[in-house]
């Protein structure tokens, strides 16, 4: 799980697993929880969003099965840099056709940019070679979170019963 510095992910991740909110200080290096969901456990990383600590997101990729981009929905000034994390993960041999959900967090606040607002600003219409889903969420309430995992699962098992 990625996303710039103060997206929500951490607060996404223990929600997830604790159904509650905790308070966090901002992440050096990772988290690493599994997350139960229906018939699968998910282990979920969440990586920290620091400038400096960006590039080692790469690091994490080898094995990993989707891409979760934690989004800050009311962060306009810093869409564009969101924008270019995203598209510098997505160029990496590692995950090649590895589903990609953008959990566009903070719906609660006023001033979120809506699903039609964020999809045209991190140009997400241009991922072509990632089945890719933007979903609505709050990481306060846990809201679209579980739908977020779902959008996940059934994509890896679509995957798992497709004959090459």
């Amino acid at each position: 799980m990625v996303g710039l510095d103060n997206a929500g992910k951490t607060t996404t991740l223990y929600k997830l697993l604790l159904g509650e909110v905790v308070v966090s200080q901002p992440t050096v290096g990772s988290n690493v929880e599994q997350i139960p969901y229906k018939n699968l456990t998910f282990e979920i990383w969440d990586l920290g969003g620091q400038a400096n600590l960006r590039a080692s997101w790469a690091a994490y990729l080898r094995s990993t099965d989707a891409v979760v981009m934690v989004v800050d929905s009311t962060d306009r000034a810093r869409i564009g840099i969101t924008k270019a994390e995203l598209f510098a993960l997505l160029v990496n041999q590692d995950i090649v056709n590895v589903p990609v959900l953008v959990l566009a967090n903070k719906q609660d606040l006023k001033d979120a940019m809506d699903m039609a607002e964020l999809s045209q600003a991190l140009a997400l219409h241009t991922i072509k070679q990632h089945d890719w889903h933007i979903q609505p969420s709050c990481a306060l309430t846990g809201e679209g979170l579980l739908d977020g995992l779902g959008w996940i699962a059934q994509k890896l098992k679509n995957k798992q019963t497709t004959v090459h």
